[in-house]
């Protein structure tokens, strides 16, 4: 059970494995890789062209920096979805032991938030991303952009150029392998660089593999992972009103982790069975804090290998022994009342 926006919601029982094959699962969650290439090849060798030439070499920049620096820790992985609603103010009061990531979208949600985020990641290559910054925000762009001075962006070779130029912080670059040879070769020629994230098509899927292979995070807590849009009370593609919200168009039906019926795009929903493949195949701790949305969902019921809890509960799991620090400050003082017993 949940509670959530002070209504207790019943989750669905688990079931053992998905009731597809993980070669189904990879084959959907790969299914549009040709049209995305075909579209956005242009564009990215463009934008790395630029790139290289503005910031390259990439690898004196590389993602490689971060290598191991979170090793066997927990990470939180905040997606842009709906449910960032519920829990997005809770960050800044996380244990000081959870790295934060977070997609770029939502840097004005995160900033307003005061949540401290330690790495953002974006992986488009279109000037939408430009816009995305401050879109929903309570502040003016150029407040935005002011506030990335002491931030880190971890950013695809083939990031928008105009983004890198606004930001003020820290960049590190990461190369994203494409199944195109002559695209691999062509990048290749332009920067030669090797240090690999692969997303499942999508910047929450950077993050994960981010904050897995390369920091070496065990653990990793998701929020805002819906892969649908809410159905609380209007579509709604993000938490904030956005561009998208006036024309969701075709969508399609499936259910979220309480059972209950929810819109997606079948470009989300594939991108939740590429989630749902990696919590089969990848040993770790996946824990979906979203309160909504559908990954590790199926009408059969939520997958074991995505355990499902709310936040709160997620923090107070990672900081029991906090209530034992008064035992250690005062050993030998007698105190009014029982000593806490945690179990």
């Amino acid at each position: 059970m949940i509670k959530t926006a002070n209504i207790q919601l019943e989750l669905q029982p688990y079931i053992q494995h998905p009731p597809q094959s993980l070669q189904q699962m990879y084959g959907s969650a790969c299914s549009s890789d040709g049209a995305t290439i075909q579209t956005w090849r242009p564009k990215w060798i463009s934008n790395i062209t630029q790139n290289s030439r503005d910031y390259g070499p990439f690898a004196s920049k590389g993602l490689g920096l971060l290598h191991q620096s979170w090793l066997g820790g927990t990470c939180i992985i905040a997606g842009s979805g709906p449910s960032l609603a519920l829990n997005i103010g809770k960050l800044k009061d996380r244990p000081k032991h959870m790295k934060l990531i977070s997609c770029l979208h939502n840097f004005h949600a995160m900033e307003d938030n005061c949540a401290e985020v330690d790495y953002y990641v974006t992986l488009d290559a279109g000037p939408i991303t430009v816009h995305e910054v401050s879109e929903g925000g309570s502040k003016t762009p150029d407040e935005y952009w002011n506030l990335t001075a002491s931030r880190t962006l971890i950013a695809f070779i083939g990031t928008e150029p105009e983004l890198l130029k606004k930001w003020q912080g820290t960049v590190l670059f990461y190369n994203a392998p494409v199944p195109d040879e002559s695209y691999m070769k062509e990048v290749a020629a332009i920067d030669p660089f090797h240090q690999y994230v692969s997303n499942g098509g999508n910047v929450l899927g950077a993050s994960m593999y981010i904050a897995k292979a390369w920091l070496g995070a065990v653990s990793l807590v998701f929020i805002g992972a819906d892969f649908a849009f809410s159905n609380r009370d209007k579509v709604k593609f993000h938490y904030w009103d956005s561009q998208y919200d006036a024309s969701i168009g075709q969508t399609i039906r499936t259910v979220d982790i309480y059972g209950n019926s929810v819109k997606t795009w079948p470009s989300y929903h594939n991108f939740k069975l590429w989630f749902d493949y990696v919590s089969q195949v990848c040993p770790g701790i996946y824990i979906n804090a979203s309160e909504g949305g559908t990954f590790g969902a199926y009408r059969e019921g939520n997958i074991m290998t995505v355990l499902q809890m709310d936040l709160e509960s997620v923090f107070n799991m990672h900081q029991m022994s906090d209530k034992l620090k008064y035992r250690v400050d005062e050993p030998t003082a007698e105190l009014a009342g029982k000593d806490v017993i945690l179990f």
